[in-house]
């Protein structure tokens, strides 16, 4: 199957970067058309996405057919059972604002093995003066950018507005996340970062 870029997209490299070596179990949440766990299975000992999306899933699967260690899941997110193993490494591309905000970062909290990393790419609403300004500011640079890159997008993507700012989306984070990292990013987007902690001995 083709790849393609988009704003989504982008992020990808940074995201496959930070598996943690080649015996990691990955889960992405919201895996769309299957492109990042590709990318992901290359670096990792297995990978496992999960999408509410079935014609997403059939591409998907279509995708990873011959990919060992890859499973993808066609399902809620909040619902399905992973198994007893935790994962090293949960990444989320533009899904988190098409679920509760809380209930799917306590998830995603509890399915991180001590010391995983979670690295979520996320879209916000724009509801402060800082966020009109920070978005009015990236728009020539990200329309020319995307005009040069041929922004593409897998046929039939389900898409959403973001509920939640940026502010919103880190205090929630805070109360559930302690010590994460949040920073407004380029093609309008945020990345939300962070790696649960050990367990004490």
């Amino acid at each position: 199957m083709s790849e393609y870029w988009n704003h989504n997209t982008a992020f990808h490299p940074e995201l496959v970067a930070a598996v943690p070596g080649p015996g990691a179990r990955v889960l992405d949440i919201g895996c769309g058309d299957g492109l990042l766990l590709q990318r992901l299975s290359a670096r990792a000992g297995s990978v496992v996405g999960i999408d509410p999306d079935e014609a997403a899933v059939v591409s998907a699967r279509s995708r990873l057919a011959k990919t060992p260690g890859a499973e993808v899941l066609h399902g809620d997110f909040l619902r399905t059972e992973f198994g007893e193993s935790p994962f090293d490494l949960i990444t989320c591309v533009a899904a988190l604002h098409h679920m509760p905000l809380a209930p799917a970062l306590e998830r995603m909290e509890e399915l991180l093995t001590p010391g995983g990393k979670l690295h979520i790419v996320g879209l916000s609403e724009n509801k402060t003066i800082a966020d009109h300004l920070a978005a009015a500011a990236m728009s020539v640079p990200v329309m020319v950018v995307s005009r040069i890159r041929r922004q593409s997008a897998y046929p039939g993507m389900v898409i959403a507005e973001p509920k939640e700012s940026i502010d919103e989306i880190r205090t929630t984070a805070s109360a559930i996340l302690p010590g994460h990292r949040l920073r407004r990013r380029f093609h309008f987007r945020y990345s939300l970062t962070w790696t649960k902690p050990l367990v004490s001995a």
